[in-house]
Formats: structure tokens, sequence, C-alpha cells
């Protein structure tokens, strides 16, 4: 198996990362709302800060704990937690119980589950942890919460303000997306900071999209290559929250400000808001996957997310940057689909044209 013949690569026993929530907004979202938004807004957005500090904080204080089921078996668990910001809530819908009335419990319902058969069907993990770890969510968290993120053990989503976002369960991409930070939590573990830590938010959103093109049944040609579409209301000048077609180009709103993503590696981000720029230099990468797998072609979760997924659980570590994710996702389509390979070639085009070699 591919895993056995890349033992040398795989770094010593890993120790989860946890001083930080990987949220779906990027900060300066926030900031200019808190700058440019009405009194309302700025409320919010200050709210939804306050709230993720919290538990930045309680995660370097309690940790990580796994709820383990048998291997194969798919459970989710969706709380309601009715507006407040106590966890995890009332118990509202579990595996293999009817719909619900709520249209959010529904949506972080099937969003779970799509995840969930991506990573079991195509690249044959059981669950976020490949030990069979139990998806739980929690909605309605909070008045006019502004985020969703994963916290570690579970999902949480708001239900945003109403006038500039919608309920952040409405985009599955978006759910996929910070499952996906469960994935690479317990793989490379990429540092939630600098090139690491955009390479984070990028494989997040690269498995967030493919999630959302397999629940479609898109291929490369028919996907529109965007994450959130839906979180913005129309009150917003945007389509999305980012593109990996055309990074830089998702919004441009008076409050909100103008998508700050670069795709080319010569015009990254290099201050140190944003965690030194994880929300914003992950263009970069996620435009190389975006090339790589429009030059493979058919369905992208086949072929380019097979080897970005071998590369996130065998090779990359928790320091990994640009250059190092380029390397292992051009020696990962060299063992899976040969030396000199078409896919190789478009793997290694991809990083050549976003400058990272």
């Amino acid at each position: 198996m591919l895993h056995q013949r890349l033992q040398e690569w795989i770094h010593p026993q890993k120790q989860i990362q946890r001083r930080c929530i990987c949220c779906i907004l990027p900060p300066q979202m926030l900031d200019n709302l808190i700058q440019y938004g009405d009194e309302k807004n700025r409320e919010w957005a200050l709210t939804t800060l306050r709230i993720s500090e919290r538990f930045r904080g309680k995660r370097r204080a309690v940790g990580n704990v796994s709820f383990a089921i048998s291997p194969g078996q798919k459970r989710r668990t969706i709380y309601d937690a009715k507006t407040s910001t106590s966890l995890p809530g009332v118990l509202v819908r579990g595996e293999g119980d009817p719909p619900s009335a709520d249209q959010a419990v529904n949506e972080a319902y099937d969003g779970a589950g799509a995840t969930y058969d991506l990573f079991r069907d195509v690249y044959e993990r059981n669950s976020v942890d490949d030990r069979g770890l139990r998806l739980d969510a929690t909605v309605h968290y909070g008045l006019r919460y502004e985020n969703a993120f994963w916290d570690g053990n579970q999902m949480i989503y708001g239900d945003g303000d109403g006038q500039l976002f919608n309920r952040f369960t409405l985009a599955i991409d978006v759910i996929a997306h910070e499952l996906a930070h469960g994935v690479n939590q317990h793989e490379a573990d990429l540092d939630y900071q600098n090139e690491p830590g955009a390479l984070n938010e990028s494989f997040a959103d690269v498995f967030g999209t493919l999630v959302k093109q397999r629940s479609l049944n898109q291929t490369v040609d028919q996907a529109d290559w965007l994450i959130g579409v839906g979180i913005l209301t129309s009150r917003v000048q945007g389509q999305a929250l980012r593109s990996l077609k055309a990074p830089g180009t998702a919004y441009d709103d008076r409050i909100l400000g103008k998508d700050p993503q670069p795709s080319h590696y010569a015009n990254r981000y290099q201050g140190t808001s944003d965690d030194g720029g994880v929300h914003i230099n992950s263009g970069i990468a996620n435009h190389a996957f975006y090339l790589a797998a429009m030059a493979i072609g058919g369905y992208a979760w086949e072929k380019a997310g097979r080897i970005w997924y071998f590369a996130l659980r065998d090779i990359l570590r928790s320091k990994s940057t640009f250059q190092d994710a380029a390397n292992a996702t051009i020696l990962i389509a060299e063992q899976l689909y040969g030396s000199h390979s078409d896919e190789q070639k478009a793997v290694r085009s991809a990083w050549q044209q976003v400058g990272v070699i």
C-alpha cells in the first residue's frame, strides 16, 4: 500500500495542536465589520470575536477528547444551543432519525454525512480521526453568531446576523471545510500560523469543495470552485467567501472589504495579522489545487483529491511549507500514477504557475 511505501516520510508520534480554533470567516472580515459597519454590525462582530477568543482559551486548558465508535459506522448527533453558548445543547437529531422541521439541523446532519462519505468511499478513511470519531454538531449557537468552527471535538454553527451573513449551515462546503480541519488535526497537524497555517486552511477548502462537487456530481468543468456560496446575503457585494479558481475575487464590499487572497507566491502576505495570513495566503495553495485538478480533468475528488489527501496523511508535517506541499504532492502523484505521468506533470505545472517552484 502507498501508506506502507511512504513510512520513511511519516513523522514520529504527533502531538495534537490545541492553541486555535479554525473558523470559516477570516478575521479581516470581522475587523472590517467593526470598522465600517453600523452599531449593530459592530456589536455582533465584537460578540463573535469574544466568543472565539474564549474558545481558544478553553482548548488550551482542556485539550481534545475523542469519542470513537465501531469502525465503518457513521454516527451523526446534532444539538441545538437555542442561541445560548452552552455546549452541546439539546439533542435534536441522531443517526437514522427522520428529518427535522429545522433546516439548520438537517443541513448540519446532511453535510456531515456527505463529508464522512467522501472520506470513507473515496479515501477509505474511518471518519475524521480514521478511528470512527462520531460527528457531533451544535446549531443555533449564540445570538447572531457570525461564524462556524471545528473546536477539536465537534462542529459549531452560528446563525449569522441576517443582514450580512446567513446561517452557516447553509453551505455544504463550509461544513466539510470545518470537518476537514479535524482530519488535518489527526494527520499532518499543520501549525495554525504562517505557511503551515495557510496550508491548513487550504486543505480544508480543498476538501470542502470536493464534498460539494461530489454531492452535486460535478466534473471540474462544471464546478464553480467557490467556498461558501449563500453565506453572504444579497446586501453584500460578493458571491462567496473564497474562490479557488480566481483568488481575490470572491467579494468586494464597502463594509466587509475586498477579498485579499493572492494567487501567486510573489504576492503573498508577509505580515502578522490573521496568524500570519492563514486565510489570505491559502489562496496560493488553493489555486494550485484548482490548476492541477483542471489539468487532470474528470471528477476532482478521484485523482487530484487523492493526491492531496495522501500528501496530507503520509508526508506533510506540522511545520511544512508551500515548497514542502509542492514536493509532497508531486511525489504522491508519481507514486500513484507513475513518473512523468500526466497527473504528475499537472501537479508540478500547477505549483510552478503559482510561483512556489
